[in-house]
């Protein structure tokens, strides 16, 4: 209906080059437009203060009258015009709506603004390694690409800024802000945001890192390093090193233990900050209660509290470098005792699925690179055959 008004009030006509170039300007109203019979829906304005502009009037899907700007007449030319025109009509009738896609380009945000108010603030509600996330962005994205709109990061920039971040990065380095860069230009799609842009990161492989060499430490290296512990300055050294060497947990886990976490009727202990943000259990072994039955009991629901702020220790390095160095294990790293509680039971026989269960791994591949058994357990085993077939030849 919104169509016949038209009919009754605005000039449908055979818009010519000569019509167009006689065309006067308005005098009394600020406006004067005219419909291309040859074109449907073809506008052209003409403005008291001199300006000459093509439109395309049209329905959307809702039926709903709009008009969308095609080109100023000083740019393009009538036949171009029709030309332009036709092409949209083409698109709007296929369900593309070009108002309506130039409302989406609209909300794309900047590469910053999406970081600060999309990505963080969502990051923050369940990633405990978020402000590890924010300082690669703020160093290394937002300088470059900050303000630049989402939907202008392309492939070819993924792979120019890791060229470069490999100058002075390792592949691992390299390989965690690709990763995070691949989850993050994820989000829109997951999110169903209109302006799902694609993943510019799509196809672009991981870097192959160097394999790191595991140190596991033996008994007898256990043993001295114990010793020194004894005799560290870190009066809490001498309870969390043994802790660590006997639970397989990580150092945060360990440091950041309470009192009340520490069941010890069903002799289990309930970690709650876990690498992956969710509780697990560990069993309370016999050495772990004899550690536990020796740790000093202070005012404070910490286990293993800094005395002087009966907090937990916010670093132990300077102790535990000491302790190491004096033992002369300089190499073994404190995640090594993590490493070192698996060694332990593989050697003595347990499943991969136990050792699996004990680390509070998800997945059983992570757990694979401890499948190593040392000779003699694998001696021992190989034993276990002749013992159960017994001898073949006879002496003689």
């Amino acid at each position: 209906m919104l169509v016949t008004k038209w009919l009754i009030f605005v000039p449908i006509i055979n818009l010519t080059n000569d019509f167009l170039k006689q065309l006067d300007r308005p005098k009394n109203k600020k406006k004067e437009v005219f419909f291309d019979i040859t074109c449907r829906g073809l506008m052209f304005e003409v403005r008291n203060s001199g300006g000459r502009t093509y439109y395309l009037k049209y329905r959307d899907g809702r039926g709903h009258t709009r008009q969308q700007k095609l080109a100023d007449a000083r740019d393009i030319t009538l036949r171009q015009a029709r030309q332009l025109a036709d092409k949209k009509k083409s698109q709007i009738a296929m369900g593309h709506d070009p108002l309506e896609a130039k409302r989406i380009l609209k909300q794309i945000p900047t590469v910053t603004t999406f970081i600060h108010t999309r990505y963080l603030p969502y990051v923050e509600s369940y990633k405990r390694s978020w402000k590890c996330d924010k300082g690669l962005l703020k160093n290394h994205i937002e300088p470059i690409w900050g303000d630049r709109y989402l939907d202008q990061i392309t492939k070819d920039d993924i792979i120019e800024l890791m060229a470069k971040h490999r100058e002075t990065h390792a592949p691992g380095s390299c390989n965690r802000l690709l990763i995070l860069l691949r989850y993050m230009f994820s989000l829109p799609s997951k999110w169903d945001l209109p302006y799902a842009v694609t993943n510019p990161t799509k196809g672009i492989p991981l870097m192959k890192e160097e394999t790191i060499k595991e140190r596991f430490l033996s008994s007898d290296e256990a043993q001295t390093l114990n010793l020194q512990l004894l005799s560290s300055d870190n009066p809490m050294l001498q309870y969390i090193v043994p802790m660590l060497l006997l639970t397989g947990a990580r150092k945060r886990e360990v440091l950041d233990a309470r009192w009340e976490d520490f069941d010890f009727e069903r002799r289990t202990w309930r970690i709650h900050t876990t690498k992956l943000g969710k509780p697990r259990h560990v069993p309370i072994s016999d050495g772990v209660k004899e550690v536990l039955k020796q740790v000093p009991k202070l005012n404070t629901t910490w286990v293993f509290p800094n005395p002087k702020t009966l907090k937990p220790y916010v670093s132990i390095w300077h102790s535990w470098n000491r302790a190491r160095s004096n033992a002369d294990l300089a190499e073994v790293r404190m995640h090594d005792l993590r490493h070192s509680y698996a060694s332990f039971l593989v050697n003595s026989g347990r499943s991969l699925f136990e050792v699996q269960r004990l680390l509070g791994h998800t997945q059983v591949k992570t757990t694979q690179r401890y499948a190593h058994l040392s000779h003699e357990t694998l001696l021992d085993a190989s034993n276990a055959v002749t013992l159960a077939v017994g001898p073949l030849f006879s002496k003689e």
